[in-house]
């Protein structure tokens, strides 16, 4: 019978004081921790000690020694398995670069996902692809017209061994970390050793403080910043155990998420909000729950959105969960993971503005007692800046800016990244003059913590208003939250003024009385909420397009919208919604 790992470590905790990845490895496999992965349903599937990885890691390195040059670049099929965890740990110690890759469910089809593939093959010029053997012949597919070899997992295993392991060094490469591709194609972050132990220290030592009785919990995808550094290689390097779901099975069964911290009574996990508005979503009060052992329920990934935060607290709270569990953070792959954390303990600190006044200013004023309902917007903070990092909120002069007023937030410390791999005016465009990180997002400071409002990409300028799209999304999902999915809004065709707002609603039905009432309540909340002229169209399930990471991807929906990939349910003329402001 298969027993999972337990909490206690039954070594001195070292929290990430390593200057490599192995180094951190060696000292966890001294420990009794280690990593458990489970089913759907919540059973363990296996456990694997830190000794047990370090052991297997160590022997397929001694295999890819002779396989590959020094510093080649593994393409690394991100399973939530203990075979990535191993290969990724192996390729460290033969002094190899992985590059994890996203799965295909993540990215709106096979051939979106392929065409994703084969950009990732263009620019990371691996030596080779190391896939499951379930996944082998859509790798194979999609790199049809590649020289590169697709090796599986028993494949890599039965490589011939040699004696030797070489690890990687303190000022060495450690890995290809391929960015989301929300707005672009995707881009591949340079990982170092001193930039991933620099965030990993920060993050252990002062953004969650991790004691000798954390125990962690994860359903995040590996191939992202957030399960990798956070959720695989920060609890390593601290030598804490995880509990490991797949991001699949999450979306299927969010509630076991909730059953294995109740079970396990793990101390920390995180997720973008969505992760706890699912929760809320497919709760039917038919488990027994305990929650308090939440100490730190971490929020990132994407905007922090307070309203299913909120919505999470109220319904599990009966079950022992604490909102002041609740840790909002900052950070991007460009910068490891995390740039900023809020003060544990401190929950969600809100902050509600006069969306008018923003959008017209770029001052985040507050409210007073004349503001129209329709222009309050609550925003979140996300904390304090980790040390040895600093962040600069800037204007479009380069000007630092003072509390409450907008601009692109910067950012430069020892956990940034170098730049992108092989792509010498991505790496450009990355960083100003002065050496520092625009991270492409704008934000403001309140109370020296710091709030992001949005990426500067996706802005929508329409008569001198900056409109953000996520308004008009957030907006026409909560006017038909039972009868819809998610939403996209963008901008098309024309200059200035003359642009068209377009904002695409997936709609789980196809009745046309129903579509109806659809489009008639989200076209009223658009009027009322945010005021500008929208074309609304209702689209079926499945037509947006979703980064690796989870995220909408707005620039791939709207070019498949342009080339007419997107169906309209209603199959008639779209009906434009106008602001009382437009006349």
């Amino acid at each position: 019978m298969l027993i999972a790992l337990p909490t206690e470590r039954g070594q001195k905790l070292r929290p990430s004081d390593f200057d490599t990845l192995t180094q951190g490895l060696d000292y966890a496999a001294q420990c009794a921790t280690g990593f458990n992965y489970y089913s759907a349903r919540g059973e363990l599937q296996s456990a694997w000690s830190f000794n047990d990885i370090r052991d297997k890691a160590i022997d397929m390195a001694k295999r890819l020694v002779p396989y590959a040059e020094k510093n080649a670049r593994i393409g690394l099929c991100a399973t939530t398995s203990p075979e990535f965890a191993i290969l990724f740990f192996a390729c460290q110690y033969a002094g190899l670069v992985p590059a994890p890759l996203p799965l295909p469910v993540t990215l709106g089809g096979r051939s979106s996902y392929e065409r994703q593939l084969q950009r990732m093959a263009d620019t990371g010029d691996f030596h080779a692809i190391f896939t499951p053997a379930s996944m082998e012949p859509i790798i194979s597919a999609a790199l049809n017209d590649h020289d590169t070899p697709v090796l599986t997992f028993e494949d890599v295993n039965d490589l011939p061994s040699g004696s030797e392991i070489r690890p990687f060094g303190p000022d060495e490469l450690c890995y290809i970390q391929y960015s989301s591709g929300s707005s672009s194609s995707p881009k591949g972050v340079i990982g170092t050793q001193k930039s991933v132990t620099s965030n990993c220290k920060a993050i252990s030592q002062h953004g969650l403080k991790t004691n000798e009785q954390d125990r962690g919990a994860c359903w995040l995808p590996m191939y992202h910043d957030m399960g990798l550094i956070g959720c695989m290689l920060a609890p390593m390097m601290t030598q804490m155990t995880a509990d490991f779901m797949d991001p699949q099975d999450f979306t299927r069964r969010p509630i076991t998420w909730l059953k294995l911290i109740s079970q396990n009574r793990c101390t920390m996990t995180y997720s973008p909000t969505f992760g706890y508005e699912l929760c809320v979503r497919r709760w039917r009060n038919d488990a027994e729950l305990d929650l308090s052992c939440i100490r730190i329920a971490g929020i990132g990934g994407d905007m922090v959105r307070p309203e299913p935060l909120t919505e999470f607290s109220n319904v599990f709270g009966e079950m022992g969960f604490s909102e002041s569990a609740f840790v909002p953070s900052y950070g991007l792959a460009e910068t490891t993971l995390a740039a900023t954390f809020s003060p544990l303990g401190q929950g969600l600190k809100r902050h509600t503005i006069d969306m008018s006044r923003y959008e017209r200013t770029n001052e985040a004023v507050d409210v007073s007692d004349v503001t129209k309902a329709d222009h309050i917007r609550t925003f979140v903070a996300c904390g304090t800046v980790l040390p040895e990092h600093e962040v600069e909120i800037r204007g479009n002069d380069g000007a630092i800016l003072g509390e409450k007023m907008v601009g692109k937030i910067l950012l430069k410390g020892p956990s940034v990244s170098p730049g992108y791999f092989r792509n010498e005016q991505a790496t450009e465009a990355a960083f100003s003059n002065d050496g520092w990180l625009d991270t492409g997002d704008l934000g403001y400071w309140l109370d020296k913590q710091l709030i992001v409002t949005g990426r500067y990409k996706d802005l929508i300028l329409w008569h001198g208003r900056n409109i953000w799209p996520q308004d008009l999304e957030w907006a026409a999902q909560a006017a038909a939250p039972h009868r819809s999915g998610r939403a996209a809004a963008f901008s098309s065709g024309g200059a200035g003024d003359n642009k068209t707002i377009m904002l695409l609603l997936e709609c789980r039905t196809r009745d046309q009385n129903l579509l109806s009432e659809i489009h008639n309540a989200v076209a009223a909340a658009i009027r009322l909420e945010v005021g500008v002229p929208v074309q609304l169209q209702l689209v079926p399930r499945g037509s947006m397009i979703m980064t690796s990471s989870g995220k909408l991807s707005r620039a791939r929906v709207k070019d498949k919208f342009l080339t007419g990939g997107i169906i309209d349910l209603q199959a008639s003329k779209p009906l434009t919604v106008v602001s009382r402001d437009a006349g």
